[in-house]
């Protein structure tokens, strides 16, 4: 079983900053890949950013340029770090792991950005 424990969510005006964090827990050792998605309101769950083992990083087009992610893999840690925020990002994050062929869950963080 791995759990997922995210922070960093809150309120921030149009342009301003905010850092998740997410850190996985418990029997793992090699995670294949880690990441953030988001839902909005009345809209689907969709891919902001993802790490996959090898280094590779993927971006929503949406935030591309704005928003970054790291990983700590000694802590089996994922990072977003959002710049440039938007009220079009207001939804709530989930953190996202694959590990064993099998997707776990955070309880997700809400970030509203206001105008």
């Amino acid at each position: 079983q791995v759990q997922l424990v995210e922070s960093g969510g809150g309120l921030v005006q149009a342009g301003g900053s905010l850092r998740l964090s997410c850190a996985a827990s418990g029997s793992i050792f090699s995670i294949t890949a880690m990441g953030w998605y988001r839902q909005a309101p009345g809209k689907q769950r969709e891919l902001v950013a993802a790490i996959i083992s090898g280094g590779n990083i993927k971006y929503a087009d949406s935030v591309k340029g704005r928003f970054t992610i790291s990983r700590d893999n000694g802590k089996n840690t994922v990072y977003l770090q959002m710049n440039s925020l938007k009220p079009e990002d207001t939804a709530v994050y989930y953190c996202n792991c694959v590990y064993l062929s099998r997707n776990y869950w955070g309880q997700g963080t809400r970030v509203t950005v206001s105008s």
